[in-house]
């Protein structure tokens, strides 16, 4: 394989193209690069650039590019292939990815191509399907090898020897009965080093935590990330067991949800990657542009009901800015570390009390540092010691509030069943808005009336 160094510049050739010599030697860098490397640079291209770069790649490889793409990015590839096209590329791929892409086809199309599979590829694929995309049973494989306790590990290492290869990413076996009950697992680290007379029973671990099928892909993701697992046993009520879940499928959830709550908090969609169209862009983005401009029109009509002490006091409109924008800030602060919190399952009803009153300690502390000092500088630049206090009060209100919708509101919105990565920033920049504006000029017009 080249060194990925030596190919920084490869999309960059594609403008470049411009007779068949520039095509075949693209293509030759394209395929001699490794499998993520692809699909790094077909991610990173524009969807022109995308297709001419999907073209020039060999057949053997686009089922495992496929799989290492968003799902954004396969819908792309998926779209216009029959189903005869999308059974070749599953050849060699894993059934938990195979799955993952069928999710992607329309609907009607997911028929033909089960049925364009054989019988025991769709058996297994269709055992995935049955299961919800975000849970454990949608995010197993269902290709592990089980052993019984009472066998020896010489008859074990036998057994082994007759497969051509074991699953990838395998770093235990999996124990279970004659009725393929999970009784626990047996390390390879032990099984390589131990005296081959020894019996499983006596080196199997028992005291592993096996992940019910019906458990969120989130939560398992935490799962992984606080025992540090590689894999793990995936199993129905009964503790059959139906499959197993490794780190790489995991460390694609743990982006995923990243992704989330990063364009969660501007107010976009999953859908949205880097070089999305603008035909699909920009409806995405005008609905919670239509919505931030409702709750600005709502800021705005607190503003207009105190037009007469404006009129009077032109320095409150120079002001009045700097009170929301500080107040908005505060609460971001907070709303991203509560979001994060709940996104980590750290946040409960036994230890909300005590965040609401760490961010009401930090919003006090801040709004009289912050309050302190724009009400000097204020004070200082309008000689007018009043519009100081006014603003230094107005700041200080904010500040408190905004850390305690910060922490409130995306708790509220969690059980309410929606999404606080999403809805929380509108939702915010609304209360600090009107806060600000209601705290500044309220105690304006009661002063200066």
């Amino acid at each position: 394989m080249a060194n990925k160094s030596s190919h920084l510049s490869l999309l960059a050739k594609i403008d470049q193209v411009i007779d068949p010599d520039d095509l075949k030697r693209l293509a030759h860098m394209l395929n001699n690069l490794a499998i993520p490397d692809i699909a790094h640079h077909i991610e990173s291209a524009p969807p022109r650039a995308r297709r001419i770069l999907w073209e020039l790649l060999d057949e053997e490889f686009e089922g495992e590019v496929l799989g290492e793409l968003s799902e954004q990015v396969q819908q792309e590839f998926l779209q216009g292939m029959d189903s005869a096209e999308v059974v070749a590329l599953f050849e060699g791929m894993e059934t938990d990815d195979i799955a993952d892409i069928i999710q992607q086809l329309p609907d009607q199309v997911i028929p033909e191509v089960l049925q364009a599979m054989g019988e025991q590829d769709r058996q297994r694929v269709e055992s995935v399907l049955t299961y919800d995309q975000y849970t454990a049973g949608g995010l197993m494989n269902t290709d592990t090898i089980t052993v019984r306790p009472d066998l020896t590990i010489d008859v074990v290492l036998r057994y082994l020897r007759r497969h051509e290869e074991i699953p990838e990413v395998t770093d235990n076996l999996f124990v279970v009965n004659r009725k393929d009950r999970f009784l626990g697992i047996l390390p390879i680290r032990k099984l390589l080093t131990c005296n081959p007379s020894t019996t499983v029973r006596e080196l199997m671990e028992t005291d592993v935590e096996a992940i019910p099928y019906t458990m969120s892909d989130s939560d398992v993701a935490k799962l992984f990330e606080r025992h540090d697992w590689v894999s793990a046993p995936v199993v129905d009520e009964t503790t059959r067991l139906l499959g197993r879940i490794t780190i790489d499928d995991v460390v694609d959830v743990i982006i995923e949800d990243a992704d989330h709550s990063l364009l969660g908090l501007a107010g976009l969609s999953d859908e949205e990657e880097t070089f999305t169209s603008v035909r699909r862009s920009a409806p995405r983005r005008a609905l919670w542009l239509g919505i931030n401009l409702i709750t600005a029109i709502l800021a705005s009509a607190v503003i207009n009901v105190f037009e007469g002490t404006i009129d009077k006091v032109v320095a409150l409109a120079i002001l009045m800015p700097i009170v929301a924008s500080m107040g908005g800030v505060a609460g971001s602060q907070t709303l991203t570390v509560v979001v994060r919190g709940i996104a980590l399952g750290q946040i409960s009803r036994n230890n909300l009390r005590w965040l609401l009153s760490k961010e009401f300690a930090v919003g006090c502390l801040n709004g009289m540092l912050w309050a302190t000092v724009m009400g000097a500088v204020a004070a200082y630049w309008f000689d007018d010691r009043l519009i100081g206090i006014i603003i230094a009060a107005a700041m200080a209100i904010n500040l408190v509030t905004a850390a305690l919708a910060g922490s409130l509101l995306p708790v509220i919105l969690k059980a309410l069943r929606i999404d606080p990565a999403l809805a929380g920033s509108v939702a915010l920049t609304t209360v600090t808005d009107v806060m600000g504006f209601l705290s500044f000029l309220g105690l304006a017009t009661l002063f200066y009336a």
